[in-house]
C-alpha cells in the first residue's frame, strides 16, 4: 500500500535528512517514531504530497507520487489521503457540519450530508453537528478533525503528533478513536509521534534518527 525507498529531503539551509526504507500494507497501522528534529513531520508531508519529493520514491496504492503533476497530486490527495494535523485548522465561526462539508468541496467531490452524519455518529459527535467549532471542547474539536480526515473515505490517514499534548487517559482515547475509525473505513494509518505511550498500541514501528548531512 505505502512504500518508501531511498528517500531524502534537502532543506533550503542546505541540511539534508535521510529516511529509512519501509512499507505499510493496506489496512495496517504504523508509527513513525523519533525525537524532535528527526524529520517526522517532513516525512509525513513527503508521503502525503504536501512537500514535493526531491530524491527517492514514495508509492501509495500503486502511484509513484513524485511522477504526477501538481493538479493530479491534488486530486489524488483529496480522494485518497486524510490528514490529522498537530493543529486542527478548523474554522471556528462555522458549524461542525459546514467544516466537514468543506473537505469534499475542496477535493472536488460531491458534498454528502448523510456521510457527514455517519462519520459524526461514529465519533460520538452527531448531536454537535450544528454547533459552531468555537463552542466545542478541545477534545471534541480534535474528534471533528479526525472526522474530516476520514470523510472522503481515504485509503490512507496520516496523523501528526495527535497525542503529544494529552494526558494518559486522553492519549488512549484519541489513538483508539484513530484505530477504530481506520478499521471502520478500511484505512491504512500512519502516525508520526515521539510519544512512546503508543508503542504498545501500534506494534509496527519505524524509528527515525537524526541522519543529517550538509549538502
Amino acid at each position: 500500500m505505502i512504500t518508501v525507498s531511498s528517500l531524502s529531503y534537502a532543506y533550503p539551509s542546505g541540511e539534508t535528512l535521510f529516511f529509512p526504507d519501509f512499507n505499510v500494507p493496506r489496512g495496517k497501522s504504523c508509527l513513525l517514531l523519533g525525537n524532535s528534529g528527526t524529520g517526522k513531520t517532513t516525512l509525513l508531508h513527503l508521503m502525503g504530497g504536501l512537500l514535493r519529493i526531491q530524491k527517492g520514491r514514495v508509492e501509495i496504492d500503486g502511484l509513484d507520487i513524485a511522477k504526477v503533476s501538481e493538479s493530479a497530486l491534488d486530486r489524488f490527495r483529496g480522494g485518497h489521503i486524510g490528514f490529522v494535523f498537530q493543529r486542527n485548522h478548523l474554522i471556528s465561526a462555522l458549524s461542525v457540519k459546514r467544516n466537514l462539508l468543506m473537505a469534499p468541496f475542496l477535493a472536488g467531490l460531491p458534498q454528502d450530508e448523510g456521510r457527514v452524519e455517519e462519520v459524526l455518529a461514529q465519533l460520538g459527535l452527531w448531536e454537535k453537528k450544528n454547533a459552531r467549532v468555537s463552542e466545542l471542547s478541545q477534545g471534541q474539536a480534535q474528534r471533528v478533525a479526525i472526522a474530516r480526515a476520514v470523510l472522503n473515505k481515504p485509503s490512507v490517514i496520516f496523523a501528526d503528533e495527535p497525542t503529544s499534548a494529552l494526558d494518559d487517559h486522553n492519549c488512549s482515547r484519541v489513538i483508539q478513536l484513530l484505530l477504530n475509525v481506520s478499521r471502520q473505513n478500511d484505512c491504512t494509518l500512519v502516525v508520526a509521534t515521539h510519544d512512546h505511550r503508543l508503542k504498545s498500541v501500534i506494534p509496527t514501528q519505524v524509528e527515525l534518527y537524526a541522519k543529517k548531512h550538509p549538502a
